[in-house]
């Protein structure tokens, strides 16, 4: 099967919140956004071509965020695909603010939340948000206050359902005392897992398991290594590997890799159609 007739449901089907259901190969928008995911895209044209193939490849679940660009990359996804297929899922984020490239600070004050997904349905063209994840907490206002907001706004029909980012298993679960929680967005991959109990938690309470920078293999990727010996075996490229494993580890798995050029987004895409053995998915857990 060539990379071209594979898609995003080959990877199978996951429901966000028991009703919302998505392909669980999705894609990630930050690097469409300009250095240090600030400012344009240096070729605003091919990353319309990138979200626009990403959708003919099946892809059902994009994620972005406010503070990419800040104010980029919510527009492009306007540009490229409003108005939306009816299967697509828009997943955005709130809560961290941008004072300059390379630099996040979150802000969770509750009127500035609901200021920011006013913002986030506007930029989209829509009229309520599938998923709308809070980006990071804020130390410094009350959990109540922020999830709080974010409920309300979900009672007001501006959200479906709400996830959290980068959070650890007792925020989660006192998250969960405030509201239901649909999906927690953590870095986690073939070579960093200290999200594992995170992971654990949300596979055991149906919460969608969404991890970001989902392709990193580094020094497992070398050249003779063990990862880089089953690529050569499978045919496929090791962070093709690293996304296979990735859907194996669990059925609440929604890996989002993002690229701002085309062919590497048909080689994300194509990982779907690789189906690890036990054996291999085995000897790649072992390698951290």
């Amino acid at each position: 099967m060539s990379e071209q007739q594979i898609t995003a449901a080959a990877s199978g089907k996951l429901k966000i919140g028991k009703d919302l259901q998505v392909n669980r190969l999705g894609y990630g928008t930050m690097q469409l956004t300009g250095p240090g995911v600030w400012g344009e895209p240096a070729d605003p044209e091919g990353a319309l071509r990138v979200l626009r193939r990403a959708v003919e490849l099946g892809v059902t679940f994009i994620d972005t965020a406010d503070s990419y660009g800040p104010y980029v990359a919510e527009p492009l996804i306007k540009q490229a695909l409003h108005p939306y297929k009816e299967d697509l899922v828009i997943a955005t984020k709130v809560g961290l603010t941008r004072p300059g490239p390379d630099e996040w600070l979150p802000v969770g004050r509750p009127e500035y939340i609901r200021q920011q997904v006013e913002l986030s349905l506007r930029h989209l063209g829509l009229e309520r948000i599938d998923l709308m994840q809070l980006h990071r907490i804020d130390p410094k206002v009350p959990l109540e206050e922020q999830i709080g907001e974010l409920a309300r706004l979900r009672e007001e029909g501006k959200i479906r359902h709400i996830g959290l980012s980068e959070v650890t298993v007792d925020q989660l679960e006192a998250a969960e005392k405030i509201t239901s929680i649909a999906s927690v967005q953590n870095l986690y991959n073939l070579v960093k897992r200290d999200s594992e109990p995170v992971l654990e938690y949300a596979e055991a309470n149906g919460i969608a398991f969404i991890p970001w920078f989902p392709l990193a293999t580094g020094a497992l990727a070398r050249e003779g290594s063990p990862l880089d010996e089953m690529a050569v075996r499978l045919n496929a490229k090791p962070a093709q590997l690293a996304l296979a494993w990735l859907l194996k580890r669990s059925p609440v798995m929604l890996p989002i890799p993002g690229t701002s050029t085309r062919s590497h987004l048909e080689e994300n895409i194509a990982s779907a159609g690789i189906t690890l053995s036990d054996e291999d998915f085995n000897t790649l857990s072992q390698l951290k």
